[in-house]
């Protein structure tokens, strides 16, 4: 069974996907391609990370032309936003879930394995083992979303009631989101019919109404309170054991050891996000054994 590995990245994590990407060529197993999908000015860039497994593709070739690139003015031109007719200026960290939606128009294979370029791969691990009689695992934390959180998981939330028709949640709600996750490729392309049907247009102008949305909510209730479960069955275990707060555990070596200590025997990777500040020479001897 064939798995496509799917991370959006950009240049601000270039050397960090350079990391996933080892750490995947040594402990990812079985069928895969891995799926770079970056902004149009950043294609010479990941050229380097391109291989027999490995390829680039660009958002111009996934999402519409009227959605484009231009420099963030309050950045002085070092970040850009993304402009369109349809809504307000999107982030980085929007358009790459565009990304991922759009990429399973264009893929062959049955399964979608979605890693973002801040993980590292610490443990074997072959994404068909995520089928089980047909079906395939959708990560979900039961009343993972409570009525205060410190987050926007409630924005997420209430848009993915009005993009999917499904609301108005009650609290608390189930939580889907996670680092490392895997998507049925036809049931991601439903996903987008659906949504293209119920709003009467594109699917990317349609969830773009709002700023605050996520593709793992809305992926997982469609799943769960669209399709009734169809074609998966539920784990609450999240295969990747991420770092998210900044003053979990000191910022050097020995407090990424103590991170390391609490993953559990089913996690296959870790996620140190790139704002806590951990330098990605520790995480690279850490998960690899190697000097940067």
């Amino acid at each position: 069974m064939s798995t496509a590995v799917v991370t959006a990245s950009y240049a601000a994590d270039f050397e960090r996907c350079r990391l996933l990407c080892e750490s995947m060529d040594t402990r990812l197993k079985g069928d895969w391609t891995h799926y770079i999908l970056v902004a149009s000015f950043d294609v010479g860039l990941f050229r380097a990370f391109e291989g027999p497994r490995r390829r680039i593709v660009s958002e111009r070739d996934l999402l519409p032309s009227w959605l484009r690139a231009v420099p963030d003015p309050v950045s002085g031109g070092r970040r850009k936003l993304w402009i369109s007719p349809f809504g307000l200026p999107l982030r980085g960290w929007h358009v790459q879930q565009l990304r991922r939606f759009s990429l399973s128009r264009h893929l062959t294979e049955k399964t979608m394995f979605s890693i973002d370029s801040d993980v590292v791969l610490l443990r074997d691990f072959d994404p068909a083992s995520l089928w089980q009689d047909g079906k395939l695992a959708l990560y979900r934390r039961p009343a993972g979303i409570q009525p205060v959180m410190p987050s926007n998981h409630l924005e997420w939330l209430a848009h993915s009631d009005r993009l999917l028709g499904i609301g108005p949640s009650r609290l608390p709600a189930d939580d889907y989101i996670n680092t490392l996750i895997g998507w049925r490729s036809d049931t991601c392309r439903a996903l987008l019919d659906y949504i293209e049907s119920r709003h009467g247009c594109g699917w990317v102008r349609a969830m773009i109404r709002s700023r605050q949305f996520s593709e793992c909510l809305i992926y997982g209730r469609f799943v769960d309170e669209v399709l009734g479960g169809e074609g998966h069955f539920a784990t609450s275990d999240a295969l990747c054991h991420v770092l998210w707060q900044k003053d979990s555990h000191a910022r050097d070596a020995e407090g990424l050891k103590h991170f390391l200590a609490d993953m559990k025997p089913y996690q296959i990777g870790i996620g140190v996000q790139s704002f806590i500040g951990h330098d990605l020479a520790d995480i690279r001897e850490l998960a690899l054994g190697k000097a940067a």
